[in-house]
């Protein structure tokens, strides 16, 4: 009979919903009609896939070949995949590494920067819509709060956590 696992303590409330409102702020982000209106408003002709690695690598950019695959935890191959059909939409190109004499970093072209540009700026306009009973800071707010989150997920040696105490009140 093999040990049963150490008790974990059970999450905090504040913890359950944050997970659950993350979980469907990101579905919203990856469903097909929303993409399909993406593309139609920016005419960048990319798939999904293309166009969370084109906006991975325009938050790094100029980056290693195998930053995104730890990320946006996929596959190198998928990565490789990806970065060659960016290439060939003429929105990425590899560079060379000033820290290594064979190595690469892949980059975006003034056509990928464009993309990434029409593409923030069409998912802005979706976001303007605030609801009315939103105070004018709120807004801002919301976008620091996502992003002090996600930065704990995507931190490299993911030793970095937040507790409760670093959850403060949307009208704080």
């Amino acid at each position: 009979m093999s040990p049963s696992p150490p008790a974990v303590p059970p999450a905090s409330p504040a913890a359950v919903e944050m997970e659950r409102a993350l979980t469907r702020a990101a579905c919203l982000g990856v469903r097909a009609r929303q993409h399909g209106r993406l593309v139609a408003m920016t005419g960048v002709p990319l798939d999904r896939a293309a166009v969370a690695m084109l906006r991975r690598i325009a938050d790094r950019d100029p980056l290693r070949p195998g930053e995104p695959a730890q990320a946006l935890a996929v596959r190198a191959s998928h990565v490789t995949r990806q970065v060659r059909r960016l290439q060939k939409a003429g929105c990425v190109t590899r560079v060379a590494d000033p820290e290594g004499s064979r190595s690469r970093r892949i980059r975006l072209t003034p056509l990928g920067e464009d993309a990434v540009a029409r593409l923030g700026d069409a998912g802005a306009r979706d976001m303007r819509p605030v609801p009315a009973d939103w105070s004018p800071c709120e807004p801002r707010r919301l976008a620091d709060l996502f992003h002090r989150r996600v930065d704990v997920f995507d931190h490299p040696d993911g030793e970095r956590r937040v507790s409760d105490a670093d959850i403060t009140s949307p009208t704080a």
